[in-house]
């Protein structure tokens, strides 16, 4: 099936799917075509998935996997290799930037809210949105699931608290697992317990991790961007904490970890404190 006939029939099976936008009218632009495809995976509601549309979406979401190509771990190399950084785990650590869905990994870390099912703002550019609309709509199913548990245990107002981390499938995404957490957001400035909120994160993922013996992980820099983290100071809680994790865990053989940076920005601050510029 040629790539334009994939995308009209997952379209078409999406806009069937909804009872508000059946006549949405698309031009016959791709480009156009593609963002009208993520806005309605980013609206659509935790609901049965038909197979129909179902297969029709993992068709597409294969092919668009395939047109941006995925990264090994044998492309990445060590801080070690790459900078001859000296930091005492440097031959596990890399710094890698680029998009986190391309990466073939043990475990990517997704930056979630507390509601935990994903970003509903079509195509917005937080990792949230990415990661739920590189994965299919099928990952927002199983968060929804997990949210309905926890809410017939703890009530129904419930929301996932700040610095746990939580372990899903991957579907269409390389990786084998996403693990969700919700970092602190920062309103009126940083306090030591936003600082360890923080920690908390990394550690519970790095800890969700051990337990499931997955041996690489990449984690995105949590609760920068639209949490108001400063990102010099999250990268230093970042890098801090997975070297205490690792001196503390020494029998925990994880191959692996990836600080992984989408700006300029973050890229230099990652190689000043891991001695890697």
């Amino acid at each position: 099936m040629r790539q334009n006939d994939i995308i009209n029939t997952f379209l078409s099976q999406l806009k069937e799917d909804s009872d508000e936008y059946k006549n949405l009218e698309v031009s016959n632009d791709m480009e156009e075509k593609k963002k009208a495809i993520r806005s309605l995976m980013n609206i659509r509601m935790p609901k049965t998935i038909p197979d129909k549309l179902l297969n029709a979406q993992n068709l597409y979401l294969q092919e668009e996997s395939a047109l941006k190509g995925t990264v090994s771990l044998t492309e990445i190399p060590n801080i070690s290799k790459q900078y001859n950084s000296n930091h005492s785990f440097a031959d596990r650590i890399s710094i890698w930037q680029g998009d986190i869905t391309r990466l073939c990994t043990g475990a990517i870390v997704n930056a979630a809210n507390s509601q935990m099912l994903g970003c509903f703002v079509p195509c917005h550019r937080c990792i949230d949105n990415a990661i739920h609309s590189a994965a299919g709509m099928q990952l927002r199913e199983e968060c929804n699931h997990i949210m309905n548990q926890k809410r017939n245990q703890y009530g129904t107002q419930y929301e996932e608290p700040v610095g746990t981390a939580i372990l899903t499938d991957s579907y269409n995404l390389p990786c084998d697992y996403v693990i969700h957490t919700v970092g602190p957001i920062v309103y009126d400035g940083l306090t030591e317990s936003l600082r360890q909120d923080l920690r908390n994160c990394y550690e519970n993922v790095l800890n969700c991790c051990m337990d499931n013996r997955i041996t690489s992980v990449a984690f995105c820099c949590i609760s920068t961007g639209e949490f108001h983290f400063p990102n010099e100071e999250a990268a230093k809680i970042a890098v801090e904490t997975v070297t205490n994790f690792l001196n503390s865990n020494m029998n925990y053989n994880i191959h692996r970890i990836i600080f992984n940076v989408f700006k300029d920005t973050d890229r230099t601050i990652y190689e000043k404190i891991l001695g890697a510029a």
